[in-house]
């Protein structure tokens, strides 16, 4: 076949939609027949829900953007700024008098103090997720901050008059702060999805998960500025020249200094959460109440909303529409989405945190950490943080930020695919030959390497395992579902970064950490992590592609909504005009 000159063979176009080159009338006459299906397609639709569909980009989006990843930055801020303070206790409460080395958490006390707020995390994903969508996710998204907030300050409070209580007391608070951010995982992303058009809804959803690259950003410079400044008005000897002296009490102020300080963006945030309207596609397809979501809406996009009674009566009354989580219809329709967004973000997170918890200790294993007896316990504390920042800069923030910017255009299962493979790609590139990277002279590359790896995470499947559970499920379990597979992700963080502190020891018995029996060594663990990512490309084939699909389409309530509007018929509508 003859293909005309002006054809461009390289579009993703199918050929129908190229005919305009050819014919300017038969180019017409698609974009005439593609216009009605599409004016079809939004009769069917309900109104109010239409109109967020093909809102063009307005100032509410930023708004809720916002608000809700402000939520996401104190998330970040909170879980990962532990990482950073672990050291600096285990030498404040830890010391051990003559010992050769500064003292340290001991392995289970480590392992708690890194994994409790992800076992508080994995509840609050379950119980809040599911409270979404039995109360609404507005009624619930300000109780989530609030508790965020009370545990971050307690967290910096932790009293005790020995080393037990006072971890005893920072795991109590870490628990129920990790409980409150749990709820903002599923609440914030369903909030963003059921508000945004379908054209740009990838980018404002990843936009919102983007701000924990901020947040961990932060936590790695807000470190750095009260190390620094309490080095410069207490000054310190190494650990070698006097054990005692190196850790002066003003150090004790030093972390809990840093944990409070991740209540700040949650207060800057409350009030705006606690103003926000409820979602229209909760109050219309669950709470069922038609006229508040057009009133709602009608303030929100500044135009007129129809209100349809009828509509809304005949899908609530349909019996396709009422199918549960632990039905055999939803088992039908969305039991393999369900296990794929689960299984993908288990996998991902056994490799994204083992590595993002412990990084100071990958850092210390090449050369770029001194030894700490060659420290201060301030200077110590300034050198992790300083690490931690410079891959936050140029790993792990441009990752978040490319997911922005491409996920509208290339696709969540195409992102998602490629993160997994490049991820595999580096760690098997950081694992066969590891001891070139470990040589000296060869650290940076090492280094470079890791960056990498999380820059494939977050503009890979850190990103769309966030994205594509509030897009994919009935807006009557979305949020339960999203919970479910977040908890399945924390569950994997809860693997990694326990597993971690084990696995990652050397086989030689005299080159492990103090209190921790041999393990695998750094090497043999980057081939597990890369097994993960391996399965974690595999179980992507589960998940459907949602980009320019609207929320219903995705979740099959289109069909509901049609059958509806066939049933109502010449229902009765009243116009909302915005006050």
């Amino acid at each position: 076949m003859n293909i005309p000159s002006n054809w461009d063979t390289s579009s993703s176009l199918p050929p129908i939609y190229q005919l305009h080159r050819c014919s300017p009338l038969l180019g017409s006459i698609v974009a005439l027949l593609s216009s009605i299906l599409d004016s079809g397609m939004a009769a069917d639709q309900l109104q109010v829900l239409n109109a967020l569909d093909v809102a063009r980009t307005q100032w509410y989006h930023f708004t809720a953007v916002l608000i809700a990843g402000m939520g996401f930055f104190t998330d970040a801020y909170d879980l990962f700024s532990i990482s950073l303070v672990t050291k600096l206790i285990g030498r404040v409460y830890y010391y051990v008098d003559g010992a050769p080395d500064p003292g340290s958490l001991p392995p289970r006390v480590s392992s708690v103090v890194n994994g409790v707020a992800f076992v508080g995390t994995l509840t609050g994903q379950l119980f809040f997720g599911w409270l979404g969508d039995k109360l609404g996710r507005k009624r619930v998204y300000g109780m989530t901050l609030m508790l965020m907030i009370a545990a971050a300050i307690g967290s910096g409070l932790s009293f005790g008059s020995s080393p037990t209580c006072v971890m005893t007391t920072l795991c109590f608070f870490r628990f129920w702060l990790g409980f409150g951010i749990g709820g903002d995982y599923p609440l914030s992303a369903t909030i963003m999805s059921e508000y945004s058009n379908k054209r740009t809804r990838g980018a404002f959803i990843a936009a919102v998960f983007a701000m924990q690259g901020f947040g961990i950003l932060a936590a790695g410079t807000v470190t750095i500025i009260v190390a620094t400044v309490l080095k410069n008005f207490y000054p310190a000897p190494p650990y070698a020249i006097d054990p005692v002296a190196s850790t002066v009490p003003e150090a004790d102020y030093a972390w809990r200094i840093i944990l409070m300080f991740g209540a700040v963006p949650a207060v800057m945030t409350l009030y705006s959460r606690l103003k926000m309207p409820e979602t229209a596609r909760y109050t219309t397809l669950v709470a069922k109440n038609a006229k508040q979501a057009a009133a709602d809406m009608a303030k929100v996009l500044q135009m007129e909303i129809a209100v349809e009674e009828d509509k809304v009566a005949q899908i609530a009354t349909a019996q396709n529409h009422n199918f549960g989580l632990f039905s055999s219809a939803f088992f039908r329709r969305h039991g393999a989405h369900l296990l794929g967004t689960a299984t993908c973000w288990f996998l991902l997170d056994i490799a994204y945190y083992s590595q993002n918890l412990f990084q100071k200790d990958i850092f210390s294993a090449i050369g770029w950490i001194p030894p700490a007896s060659s420290m201060s316990a301030l200077e110590e504390l300034f050198r992790i943080a300083r690490a931690q920042t410079l891959i936050a800069l140029c790993g792990t923030v441009p990752g978040y930020w490319f997911t922005v910017g491409l996920i509208d255009v290339i696709g969540r299962f195409t992102i998602q695919l490629l993160g997994f493979f490049m991820m595999t790609a580096f760690m098997l590139g950081l694992a066969v030959p590891y001891h070139h990277w470990t040589t000296p002279g060869n650290q940076i590359g090492f280094v470079v390497m890791y960056a990498f790896t999380f820059f494939f995470a977050n503009f890979g499947p850190n990103s769309t395992t966030f994205i594509v559970p509030a897009e994919i499920f009935p807006a009557r379990v979305r949020s339960t579902c999203h919970g479910i597979s977040a908890a399945s992700g924390k569950l994997g963080a809860i693997v990694g970064s326990f597993g971690f502190l084990y696995l990652a020891q050397s086989q030689d018995p005299t080159k492990t950490e103090h209190g921790y029996p041999p393990g695998i060594g750094v090497r043999n663990s980057l081939f597990v992590l890369a097994g993960c990512n391996i399965l974690g490309l595999l179980c992507t084939f589960l998940v459907p592609e949602s980009k320019g699909k609207s929320l219903e389409e995705m979740s099959g309530e289109a069909e509901e909504e049609a059958e509806a509007a066939a049933a109502a018929g010449g229902g009765r509508s009243v116009g909302i005009v915005p006050v």
